[in-house]
């Protein structure tokens, strides 16, 4: 009897520690979602435009958005990981000298632990690079839940190009390629719709692949509920609470709203839109 009771209690461990798991894996799939209302964002499509130089286009915008949310002099923890070609140090150098005239401290998360520094920052910039090793770092280093937490608190946010993305719903709108393979693709869903930084439409002569209106048509339908937003280069959204205003350099080249089986939307520089 004793034998046959010790069986069952390890049987029932077992069976336990098994559906614990599964539910540990199925709730890691569970998309991040935390209120909208005091979000302040600042989502940039590219860190340049044209032959303008690295984020010079945008410090305008970014002057604005530094001064109204009073973050001149404070500390900015800085998310490098999308940065393949270059060291986290010289992402930051890179960074920290083009925004000098904003008079913020930059510090990037790989400086000490990054649960640490992103808690005690004012502010949090991501920058641009392959979105799948930056999502693969996000939730290597457990910031994709507490950036997302921290930003539904009126922290504010800046990224650009793939750190754009990553402010959607998911990064399954990104343009880049594969080269890891992170844990989910959910990423902080500050704007709950998905983003696809870099639009260029059309197809380039002599190309014979898809076209990013083909691409996203794709994933329209095999996502038929959502709603991806293209972003143009020169392009940015800026968020504030549950409102977009539509920002950009060329008048002629807006936001793009893609949904399944609809005509493509363009919404003109100047606009704002709830979300």
């Amino acid at each position: 009897m004793k034998r046959r009771s010790l069986l069952k209690v390890g049987a029932l461990g077992l069976a336990a520690m098994l559906f614990s798991g599964v539910a540990l894996n199925a709730k890691s799939n569970d998309a991040v979602n935390f209120p909208k209302d005091k979000q302040k964002a600042l989502l940039l499509s590219s860190s340049g435009y044209k032959d303008t130089g690295y984020l010079n286009h945008a410090l305008p915008w970014l002057k604005e958005f530094v001064e109204k949310n009073n973050l001149k002099g404070k500390k900015v923890a800085f998310i490098p990981y999308a940065g393949v070609r270059k060291t986290y140090e010289q992402y930051e150098a890179q960074v920290a000298k083009a925004l000098e005239s904003l008079g913020l401290q930059i510090v990037s998360v790989h400086r000490g632990n990054a649960v640490d520094i992103v808690k005690s920052a004012d502010a949090i910039f991501v920058g641009g690079g392959n979105t799948f090793e930056l999502v693969n770092q996000l939730y290597n280093n457990n910031l994709v839940e507490l950036i997302a937490k921290r930003v539904s608190e009126g922290i504010p946010y800046v990224g650009w190009s793939a750190g754009s993305n990553v402010a959607g719903a998911t990064m399954k709108t990104t343009n880049d390629m594969p080269i890891v393979e992170p844990k989910s693709f959910n990423t902080f869903n500050i704007f709950p719709h998905q983003i696809n930084p870099h639009f260029i439409s059309g197809k380039p002569v002599g190309h014979n692949g898809e076209s990013r209106e083909e691409r996203l048509e794709e994933f329209l339908i095999v996502n038929p509920t959502t709603i991806v937003y293209a972003l143009p280069e020169g392009v940015a959204l800026l968020i504030d609470g549950k409102k977009a205003k539509v920002l950009g350099v060329d008048k002629n080249a807006p936001l793009l709203k893609l949904e399944n089986k609809k005509e493509i939307q363009k919404i003109a520089i100047g606009s704002e839109f709830n979300y």
